[in-house]
């Protein structure tokens, strides 16, 4: 399993009513996450409307092409565009810039512990 986190810009007047929906985001959403291989996905967004995500994988790229051949996600992803800048167009989902991760702290080991 991998880690990846990435970011898109929420417009600032629309963070209220993005943060509102994802407190309600759809069962049949969530579900398809699931089986699509999405694994302790989480959404962070800053005052200024900066959202950073992070999501676990198998395969970043298949679990997204699995997710996009979803008619849920279609509907989803169509209902989510507005409250971004930067997308030209294309579906939020297309449109977040990767982060690279610079580090991670791994549990310590039984030895370490001791």
């Amino acid at each position: 399993m991998s880690r990846y986190c990435f970011c898109l810009q929420v417009k600032p007047d629309r963070k209220a009513e993005y943060a509102r929906r994802h407190r309600a985001v759809w069962p049949e959403m969530r579900q398809a996450l699931h089986e699509t291989g999405w694994r302790n996905y989480s959404l962070f967004l800053r005052e200024d409307g900066l959202l950073i995500g992070y999501v676990e994988a198998d395969d970043l790229e298949a679990a997204q092409a699995a997710m996009a051949r979803t008619e849920v996600n279609t509907r989803w992803q169509a209902e989510m565009a507005e409250f971004f800048t930067g997308l030209d167009g294309g579906p939020p989902d297309e449109g977040f810039q990767l982060l690279e991760e610079v580090f991670h702290l791994e549990p310590p080991t039984v030895a370490e512990g001791q």
